[in-house]
């Protein structure tokens, strides 16, 4: 990789300069540093989300070894996903994102409907990964309550969603004070997070001596393995390790939250690139210690009474509302337990913010363009505080609508990671695929990948096509109407909405991003809004 800010033609513009370049105005406040534009992403990559709120599906699908190893495995593939993302984001700093990109890198003139349906599978996935890290925040929360006030309703359906929507309310409010705000969280959030991981894992570590550590063969092998064997009800291990991947795939999404707020971020073209390859790489070491440190002090010693509650065996704790906090409270008792909590709660709390405002962001750049229904409203920056407020709410409310089945059905959280992933992944490399494609359309920005753009490029789309088929596969056997993985039903909804919007009238209108107008008209707009 290259960093060739002096040397590629972009990176010899201003920010402003380069956006006016693109097409657009500086509409948004342009205040974001290098280091605030890797905390969002690192932050909405949040391995104390997604690592832990998803630890239950990965102890039934497999154990710690799958966890373990898919982390290692998913990680890697997804840091190729990100390179090859990062390359073309240094070309293109935009809020759009990978729907602009897509528009810029397709043959021909389909760049309309590439651009089109790559942003309705990022909206899809935008709102989708909201909910799913909120959803986790609010099942934190209800372990919290539960073990603080010793009541097990806390765990209901019904109070998790009516905590999600406290929290999701609270996220929308955090994104109508500014980029300030949210930039000074997020910089916080990142030490929350590599501090809260080194203080769960060394308490975890150093927990009371009855309670001794799992083996390296239950972290890493059979014994791990047989421990969780036929909790999800499938026969073939080689399924279920690969449907366990959902832990680490889903975690690792939420990064281009750096290209989308590139046109917030100082010097674009090289700090949201940096921005998407450094959270991805930090997150994978990082979450590599948490998920050994939480495995190895699962209790091993049978029965076992925990918060009142008698685990008889390893099945009683994977299927567990939340099985983390079970475990917390086992290492290091009560107290110190509440105390993990609340950190756990904090990190989910900062990652659900900041991805309320990578989602508003895109929502905004999408509907600048006209590709949103009632765009004109949903493309709003408030004269105040110079962010897209509506957009932050549109995000917040999907979010909510997304999650409601929980009520009905128990695997609604992980059909709604499932459909993050699919429609995250999908809007990632369909601009990769066209920048392999055709080459010839692609203009490099100041930071490059050179010859290893290829080969990065190929092996991350070749693993997108894989994960997009198994995670519509069902999770769990045999399948009722309770289990039901509906995340094919939701993703079809989605596309066949856009597919027929598109056929019927899109078609005629959209042609993919609009130029707001000449260098004076964009000068006008942003006098307008006092930048």
């Amino acid at each position: 990789m290259a960093d060739q800010s002096n040397t590629a033609s972009p990176g010899a513009l201003s920010d402003t300069e380069r956006l006016h370049q693109l097409g657009y105005a500086q509409e948004l406040n342009r205040g974001m540093s290098k280091f605030s534009n890797f905390a969002i992403s690192f932050t909405i990559i949040s391995i104390l989300s997604g690592c832990l709120t998803l630890y239950g599906f990965g102890l039934q699908h497999g154990g710690p070894p799958t966890m373990i190893w898919g982390w290692l495995l998913v990680g890697t593939l997804v840091l190729f996903a990100g390179l090859s993302m990062a390359e073309i984001c240094s070309a293109y700093p935009t809020a759009g994102g990978l729907y602009y990109w897509a528009a810029k890198l397709a043959p021909g003139k389909s760049g309309p409907i590439w651009s089109w349906f790559t942003g309705w599978f990022n909206l899809l996935g935008q709102v989708a990964v909201t909910a799913g890290i909120s959803f986790g925040t609010a099942f934190s929360c209800s372990a919290f309550l539960a073990l603080f006030t010793n009541r097990q309703y806390w765990l209901s359906p019904g109070h998790t969603i009516a905590l999600l929507a406290v929290i999701l309310f609270a996220q929308g409010l955090l994104n109508t004070f500014g980029i300030k705000l949210v930039s000074l969280l997020n910089n916080l959030s990142v030490w929350w997070h590599l501090v809260g991981v080194t203080v769960i894992v060394l308490l975890l570590f150093i927990s009371p001596s009855s309670h001794s550590h799992q083996s390296a063969s239950f972290l890493f092998g059979s014994a791990g393995w047989h421990a969780f064997a036929g909790l999800s009800g499938f026969s073939i291990p080689f399924y279920v390790f690969l449907i366990g991947l959902l832990n680490a795939q889903y975690t690792f999404t939420g990064y281009d939250a750096s290209a989308h707020v590139t046109e917030e971020t100082l010097n674009a073209a090289v700090s949201g690139p940096k921005g998407i390859v450094n959270s991805i790489w930090v997150s994978l070491v990082a979450g590599f210690v948490l998920l050994i440190g939480v495995s190895m002090a699962i209790p091993h010693v049978f029965p076992v009474t925990i918060g009142g509650i008698v685990f008889p065996n390893y099945a009683a704790v994977a299927t567990n509302a939340v099985p983390w906090a079970v475990i917390f409270e086992y290492s290091t008792g009560r107290i110190v337990a509440e105390l993990l909590i609340l950190v756990v709660i904090g990190a989910q709390f900062f990652c659900g913010m900041s991805s309320v405002t990578a989602n508003s962001r895109m929502i905004f750049a999408f509907s600048r363009d006209g590709a949103v229904p009632f765009s004109n409203y949903w493309h709003h920056v408030s004269k105040r505080s110079h962010v897209p407020v509506r957009s932050a709410w549109f995000g917040s409310v999907g979010a909510f609508i997304l999650s409601v089945p929980y009520l009905k059905s128990y695997t609604a959280y992980a059909a709604v990671t499932s459909i993050a992933v699919i429609g995250l992944y999908v809007a990632y490399l369909i601009p990769v695929f066209l920048r392999r494609i055709n080459g010839k359309a692609f203009h490099p920005g100041p930071w490059q990948l050179g010859k290893w753009g290829p080969f990065f490029g190929w092996v991350a789309i070749t693993w997108v096509v894989f994960i997009v088929i198994l995670f519509m596969l069902p999770q769990v056997q045999p399948i009722t109407a309770a289990n039901f993985n509906y995340t094919p039903v939701a993703v079809l909804v989605v596309l066949g909405f856009a597919a027929i919007w598109y056929a019927v009238s899109a078609r005629k209108w959209f042609k993919g991003p609009k130029i707001q107008g000449t260098a004076e008209e964009l000068a006008a707009i942003e006098r307008e809004l006092s930048i």
